[in-house]
C-alpha cells in the first residue's frame, strides 16, 4: 500500500513532469543534478510557468514541495515524488524502500520536510559541500590519469623486480622456483595446483622464462601509461605480477604486492576495452560500480592501518610512543628518518595523534559530497608523502596516493585545464553500460564487497563466526589475491636488530658482505630508494625478528654464498670474495641504534651498534 493516496488531474501531460520553485535558488541548483539522474525520461519546469497547467494542484503546494505528474494524472509531492520520478527513470528501489519498508515514508517525507522548511541554510550546507554546482559529478579526467599512473606503478614494480628475481627464485637463487612447483606437482594432480598456485611459471620457469615474463610485464605497464589498450594492458599486467608474486615466495609477500593484483583487479572494470583510452575517457565514463570498489579499497587500506594499531594491544600506540622507535626501527630508513628521530617526543606524539586521525577519520570522507571528497584526497596523499618522506615503502605511497586521485571530480581539473562551466550546468547523463559489463560489473560487486567485509571485520580482532559458506569462499578466493585484509605497523617494533653475514676461507680471518640498503657501515647515510624494494635487504629485517629456526631461508642464502652464485651475489653491494667463495659463513647479530646530534658531529656516524650474539650456526663448504 502506497504511504499517501495520489490524486489525480484532468489534463495529464504526455511525459512524466516534475514540477519545482523556480524562485528557489537551493531548488534550482538541485534540478541541476536531477535531470541527470532521470535521464532525459521525465520533464522538468519551473511551477511558476507550467503549473497554470494543473489548476487542481494549489500554489501553496508548489511553494512547500516538487510535484510530480505522472502521464496517468496522478499527483505525488515531496520525497515520494522525488522517488516516483526515479522510479520513471529506471531507478525504482528508492521508490520500493519509501512505500514497503516500515517507517521509511515517515522519516524521508521528514527530512525532506525539514530542508524544505530551512531552504536558506540548506543552500549554504550545499554550497560549503558541494560548491556552485551540485550536478552529478564525472570522473573521467580522474579515471584516465588513474589508468596511466597505474601502468608507471607497474613499471616500477616490474623493473625492480627484474634486476633481482633470478637471485631470489632463479635456479641459482635463495628460494628456487621450479622445484616448488615439481614439489607441488607431485603432490597435487589435475587442475587443482594451478588454483592454489595461480602462476603463469608452470608453463616455463627457467631463468630465460623469468626474464621473458619481467619483460612482458614491463612492456604491458608501458603501453598501459601511454593509454594503450588500457583493459587488455592491466590484465596483463596484474596475471603476469600475480604470476611472479606467487613464485616469489616470502619476498614477494608484502601487502602492496597483494594491493596491487587487488588494483589491477578492479582497475580492469574501471578501464575501457578500446584500443587506445581518449583523455579524459569518453562517454559512458568510468563505471560508478568500479569506482566505488577502488573507493571501498582505499577506505579499507587506511581505515584498517589504524584500526589494527589499537585492537593489536600494544602499548607503544596506545601510549603515543610509537614515532619515538619508527623513524630508528622502520626496515629501510632514510636520512631523513635520522631528522625525524630526533625531534622533541612531544612532537613525535603529536603526529601520532595525526596519524590516527588521518587513518581513522579521512576515510570517512571518501564517500562524502565533492568537497568533502576532495579534503580526503588531500588529507591521504599528505599522509603518503610524509611517509614516504621519512621511509622506503616501494611502490606502496605511489599506488595508495593513485588510488586517492579517483576522489577528484572532473570540476577540479576543469580548472586546471581552464573549461569553464555556468552555474547549474548539469554534466550529460553518462550513457549506460553495455548488458553483458553491467552483468560483470556486478558479478565482481557480488565477489569483493561480502568477502572484503569479511578480510575488514576480522581486522577489529574479534572471532567473527562467519557461515561457513563465507569462509569456504574466502579460502578459495584468497589465491588468485583479488580480496584481501590490510594493516600496516599493527606493532611497533622497539629494537632494531640487523643480521651481518660474514664469510672466512680459513675460519679465522672474517670479511663481511655489504648489502646495498640495509643498515650495516655505521658511516654510510641511510638512502632513498623507494620506488625499488631490494627485497633481500627486507627480508633480513624480518629474519632479524625472529632465529634463523623460524626462517630456514636464511640457511639457504648461507648455502649460496658459499657456492659463490653470482646471481645472489648481485644482490649484494659488494663481494669480499672476488677470488674463490669463502669455506666458512656464519651470521651475526647486532643491535642499531641512531646517533644523537652530537656523536654524529663528531664522528660522522649515522649508526652505533652493540653485538647481540650468534644468528645460527656456521656453515661449511662439505
Amino acid at each position: 500500500m502506497e504511504p499517501s493516496t495520489p490524486f489525480r488531474v484532468a489534463n495529464p501531460p504526455a511525459r512524466p513532469l516534475l514540477l519545482f520553485d523556480g524562485n528557489c535558488g537551493f531548488c534550482r541548483a538541485w534540478v541541476a543534478r536531477w535531470r541527470s539522474a532521470l535521464r532525459g525520461r521525465v520533464d522538468v519546469a519551473p511551477s511558476q510557468e507550467a503549473g497554470v497547467r494543473f489548476p487542481e494542484i494549489p500554489g501553496s503546494e508548489f511553494r512547500r514541495s516538487v510535484q510530480l505528474v505522472l502521464s496517468d494524472g496522478r499527483v505525488f509531492s515531496g520525497a515520494h515524488a522525488i522517488f516516483a520520478a526515479l522510479a520513471q527513470a529506471g531507478r525504482p528501489t528508492p521508490l520500493w524502500i519509501h512505500r514497503h519498508i516500515p517507517g521509511a515514508a515517515a522519516i524521508s517525507e521528514a527530512l525532506y520536510g525539514a530542508v524544505a522548511r530551512h531552504r536558506q541554510t540548506a543552500s549554504a550546507v550545499t554550497r560549503a559541500l558541494w560548491g556552485k554546482d551540485v550536478s552529478s559529478p564525472r570522473f573521467g579526467v580522474a579515471s584516465a590519469i588513474f589508468l596511466r599512473l597505474l601502468g608507471l606503478v607497474f613499471l616500477a614494480a616490474f623493473v625492480s623486480a627484474w634486476v633481482q628475481i633470478h637471485g631470489l627464485i632463479g635456479s641459482k637463487g635463495i628460494l628456487p622456483i621450479a622445484p616448488l612447483l615439481d614439489a607441488v606437482r607431485g603432490r597435487q594432480y589435475g587442475l587443482e595446483r594451478f588454483w592454489w598456485m595461480p602462476t603463469l611459471l608452470w608453463a616455463a620457469s627457467g631463468d630465460a622464462a623469468l626474464h621473458v615474463f619481467c619483460a612482458a610485464g614491463a612492456l604491458s605497464s608501458i603501453l598501459l601509461l601511454a593509454g594503450m589498450y588500457p583493459a587488455a594492458c592491466v590484465a596483463v599486467c596484474g596475471a603476469i605480477y600475480l604470476s611472479l608474486s606467487v613464485a616469489g615466495q616470502l619476498f614477494f609477500s608484502y601487502q602492496w604486492d597483494y594491493l596491487l593484483v587487488e588494483t589491477a583487479f578492479l582497475a580492469f572494470l574501471l578501464a575501457p576495452a578500446t584500443r587506445r583510452a581518449r583523455f579524459p575517457a569518453a562517454s559512458p565514463g568510468p563505471s560508478r560500480i568500479a569506482l566505488f570498489l577502488l573507493r571501498w579499497l582505499l577506505f579499507r587500506l587506511n581505515f584498517t592501518s589504524g584500526v589494527v594499531k589499537l585492537s593489536s594491544g600494544d602499548p607503544t600506540w596506545r601510549h603515543l610512543t610509537a614515532l619515538d622507535f619508527h623513524f630508528e626501527t622502520q626496515p629501510l630508513p632514510s636520512w631523513t628518518a635520522w631528522f625525524a628521530h630526533q625531534w622533541p617526543p612531544g612532537v613525535h606524539r603529536a603526529f601520532t595523534l595525526a596519524l590516527f586521525a588521518f587513518e581513522l577519520g579521512v576515510p570517512f570522507l571518501i564517500f562524502g559530497p565533492p568537497r568533502v571528497r576532495r579534503a580526503a584526497c588531500v588529507g591521504l596523499v599528505s599522509l603518503q608523502v610524509f611517509i614516504a618522506a621519512t621511509g622506503n615503502y616501494a611502490f606502496f605511497n605511489l599506488l595508495t596516493a593513485l588510488l586517492a586521485i579517483l576522489l577528484l571530480d572532473d570540476r577540479v581539473f576543469d580548472r586546471w585545464r581552464r573549461v569553464s562551466r555556468p552555474e547549474g550546468h548539469a554534466d550529460a547523463a553518462p550513457v549506460p553500460q553495455g548488458r553483458r559489463r553491467r552483468i560483470a560489473l556486478a558479478g565482481a560487486a557480488a565477489i569483493v564487497l561480502p568477502l572484503s567485509v569479511v578480510h575488514f571485520a576480522d581486522s577489529f580482532g574479534g572471532n567473527f563466526a562467519w557461515p561457513s559458506p563465507v569462509r569456504f569462499a574466502a579460502r578459495t578466493v584468497s589465491p588468485l589475491r583479488i580480496v584481501n585484509g590490510y594493516g600496516l605497523f599493527a606493532v611497533m617494533t622497539t629494537q632494531r636488530s640487523e643480521i651481518e653475514l660474514q664469510g672466512s676461507a680459513d675460519g679465522q680471518t672474517w670479511k663481511s658482505y655489504a648489502f646495498r640498503w640495509k643498515p650495516g657501515d655505521l658511516l654510510r647515510r641511510p638512502g632513498f630508494v623507494a620506488p625499488h624494494q631490494p627485497r633481500l635487504d627486507w627480508q633480513m629485517w624480518f629474519a632479524a625478528l625472529g632465529s634463523e629456526e623460524e626462517n630456514p631461508w636464511v640457511a639457504q642464502l648461507e648455502d649460496r654464498l658459499i657456492e659463490g652464485s653470482p646471481p645472489v651475489l648481485a644482490l649484494f653491494a659488494s663481494n669480499p670474495f672476488s677470488g674463490a667463495p669463502p669455506r666458512f659463513v656464519r651470521a651475526t647479530s647486532w643491535n642499531y641504534r641512531f646517533t644523537d646530534p652530537r656523536t654524529r658531529a663528531a664522528t660522522g656516524a649515522w649508526w652505533r651498534r652493540e653485538k647481540q650474539g650468534p644468528y645460527g650456526p656456521v656453515r661449511s663448504r662439505p
